[in-house]
């Protein structure tokens, strides 16, 4: 008998018995359906949800529900968040039956007699397909989809990925016109080096560092020590701009893309491969064009002067991170000899080669990302002292094998060597930002606003609750004091809390954006912040890049010379760039959180059959999240996070689940399941199509 579980939340009392006009967006968690309001969260009456679906945008009416507790009910549907749906086909008489995978849609949706695309595309009976919705549920109709492509058996060997990728309407492939545009395109570096702007700087020494899987390289980094103690430091980045000229196919495309995304088994560009791994990508011993920002700072790691400018480049060392931090480490790790004996052999014959390399450039490589390092220690201490804040940084990476089978799972945290280049990249952004601010110059701005008093409100309560922190600490958060907030996180880290500070802070902050004018990046503790590293996989860098090479030709050449340039780079007329930017940034800004949401479901469904082949294994986790449906574990070996349902807590009783708390209360015994609870799960399911890990739990652990 499973133990049911009831919620003891906060209630707010009401005046009326019916408030109508609040518009929010539907939430279905455990198969619970709640609407996210600017009032705050409400349960919806068992049948208030009517025809919206997840992710809609509604209006909804207030009523008293049971006790007093106000419940809300669906009015109108005023946005919605689904196009496309993906889900099992099934034929019921004359009609098809696609019936969502999603299991909180709870209504099927019908595909009519006279639609043949279930014929024309080879569809039968248990298919997975991707549906795209022509007419949405009402109270009186049910909903109606035509099938866009079929995805195949359960058993497909990448069935997952592909409902990944049905469900948030990406594809592979490019446009015919954009593809046939780039593989017209060429590298002349004598041409380039006609414009009066672009300057050779092929004989300094530049080298990149990236993933050891990476295909497409589009920064590489320069460093060198000045006599008073500080640094110059170059950021090199691929010059995209000066192959994808302003409403070419593949601009069109890329603007339509946004950015590239990045999932389990496989990349979708934003740009074709001709640019991404190819002229634009930043190879060793191969001349390209680039756009260079030299900085230099003093011995604290302040900004004393920066100049922008586009360039050619020749990279002398390519390096990936692992083998960047093993010679980082080298000495101290070659005198441990324990340590010693697992060094892998792979990792350390690549860091030998690019030694080599970098010696018959007459450097000396480890000095080099040593004096990199310490410029990036330098950099933490002047954000840390403006207010930044740096939350815990891990990705979990399954690896697969030939045939995209899970072979092992790998936790990507931050090192000294992903610091070192993080820090280059981030310094180099602020300062290309300070310059367009400066001059008045339009374009797409990374903005992170202040967080919501609310939510920081909500979190320091729940820290409160949990003695994480002190009525001082919960003052300095409520009030959004960056400081506050940062203390709180490094106190708490390498502690079994930090997850549960983490997550619970990082809940409460805004979500970064794009916007046409700058904000300034609360995050950061920076004034003006904007992307300027990345153009061959986000479009917001790219309208930077042209922003800036702009603002130099008006700067340097003079109004006419930049009037000569702006058909290629930023348009004219009606329809130039800054007419458009608003619209740019908007769906840039949707675009990411579509590409994020993807990348993190395609790694759920890898690490889903991972776990399905270890149902029954016992392993050490702790728990991040609660909420009705149970407590969610992460994992200690692999961060890999899954769900503890209220069925598998353990004990025949009753969970209490106490919303403002975050605690599971047993009923009978009194134990209390909290954030930052330690505990032993064993692995009772994998859904590898939705890409679900379910724990039950074994016993809690004390802290």
């Amino acid at each position: 008998m499973g133990r049911k579980h009831k919620t003891n939340g906060r209630r707010s009392s009401v005046r009326s018995r019916r408030v109508a006009g609040l518009l929010g967006t539907v939430c279905v968690t455990g198969g619970i359906a709640t609407v996210e309001t600017a009032e705050g969260v409400f349960r919806l009456t068992e049948r208030g949800m009517r025809e919206a679906m997840p992710g809609d945008t509604v209006t909804v009416s207030l009523h008293r529900g049971p006790g007093g507790e106000r419940r809300a009910q669906v009015e109108s549907v005023e946005e919605r968040s689904q196009t496309v749906l993906v889900g099992t086909y099934h034929q019921a008489g004359p009609l098809g039956v696609v019936r969502p995978l999603d299991k909180r849609a709870k209504l099927d949706f019908f595909v009519p007699p006279r639609d043949q695309s279930p014929e024309r595309l080879g569809v039968t009976d248990g298919d997975l397909v991707a549906a795209r919705i022509v007419s949405y549920p009402t109270r009186m109709e049910s909903g109606v989809v035509t099938i866009e492509r079929r995805i195949g058996g359960e058993d497909a060997p990448d069935a997952g990925i592909q409902t990944v990728m049905a469900r948030y309407d990406l594809a592979d492939g490019y446009a015919p016109a954009a593809l046939a545009e780039a593989e017209s395109l060429e590298l002349d570096v004598e041409s380039a080096l006609q414009d009066p702007l672009r300057r050779d700087i092929r004989n300094r020494f530049l080298l990149t560092i990236d993933p050891v899987d990476a295909r497409d390289f589009d920064d590489a980094i320069s460093v060198e020590r000045t006599p008073a103690g500080g640094w110059k430091l170059g950021v090199h980045i691929a010059d995209v701009s000066h192959y994808v000229l302003w409403e070419s196919s593949i601009d069109l495309e890329a603007r339509m893309r946004s950015t590239s995304v990045y999932l389990a088994d496989r990349v979708l560009p934003m740009l074709p491969e001709r640019l991404s791994n190819d002229l634009c990508s930043l190879r060793p011993h191969e001349d390209r064009l680039a756009f260079t920002v030299d900085i230099e700072l003093d011995a604290r790691g302040r900004v004393v002067s920066s100049r922008a400018y586009p360039s050619v480049i020749q990279p002398r060392v390519r390096l990936d991170y692992d083998a960047a931090d093993w010679l980082l480490r080298g000495e101290e790790a070659a005198s441990d000899e324990g340590e010693a004996e697992d060094v892998d052999l792979a990792c350390a014959e690549r860091a030998e080669r690019a030694r080599r390399d970098a010696a018959a450039c007459g450097i000396e490589i480890t000095a080099f990302l040593r004096d990199a390092d310490e410029l990036a220690r330098a950099r933490q201490g002047v954000r840390r002292r403006r207010g930044a804040i740096d939350f815990e940084s891990s990705e979990v990476h399954v690896v697969l094998d030939d045939e995209g089978v899970p072979e092992r799972i790998d936790v990507r945290r931050r090192t000294a060597a992903t610091s070192l280049v993080e820090e280059a990249m981030l310094l180099a952004n602020e300062c290309v930002a300070r310059k367009l601010v400066a001059a008045g110059v339009p374009a797409a701005f990374r903005v992170h606003e202040d967080p919501s008093p609310d939510e920081l409100t909500a979190a320091a309560e729940v820290l409160i609750e949990a003695q994480t922190i002190d009525r001082q600490e919960a003052l300095g958060i409520m009030t959004g004091d960056s400081h506050a907030i940062e203390g709180v996180l490094e106190r708490s880290a390498q502690t079994s809390q930090a997850p549960m500070v983490n997550a619970l802070l990082l809940r409460a902050m805004q979500r970064a954006v794009y916007r046409p004018h700058n904000l300034g990046h609360y995050a950061l503790g920076a004034d003006a912040y904007c992307h300027f590293t990345s153009p061959i996989r986000r479009y917001p860098d790219l309208l930077v890049h042209r922003a800036l090479k702009m603002l130099l030709a008006r700067e340097r050449l003079g109004a006419r010379a930049a009037r000569e340039r702006a058909p290629r780079l930023v348009g004219m007329g009606s329809q130039d760039m800054e007419h458009i930017l608003p619209a740019l940034c908007r769906e840039a800004s949707s675009r990411e959180r579509i590409a994020d949401a993807a990348a993190r479901d395609s790694q759920k469904v890898k690490v889903a059959q991972y776990y399905a082949q270890r149902v029954g294994e016992r392993m050490a986790a702790t728990v991040t999240w609660i909420d009705q449906m149970g407590a969610f574990v992460r994992v200690d070996e692999t961060a890999a996070e899954g769900l503890v349902r209220m069925s598998a807590l353990g004990g025949n009783e009753w969970w209490e689940f106490d919303e403002r708390r975050l605690t599971l209360t047993g009923a009978s015994s009194g134990e209390v399941i909290s954030l930052g609870q330690r505990a032993i799960v064993e692995v009772v399911g994998a859904d590898c199509m939705r890409g679900h890990l379910n724990f039950k739990l074994i016993h809690t652990l004390s802290i």
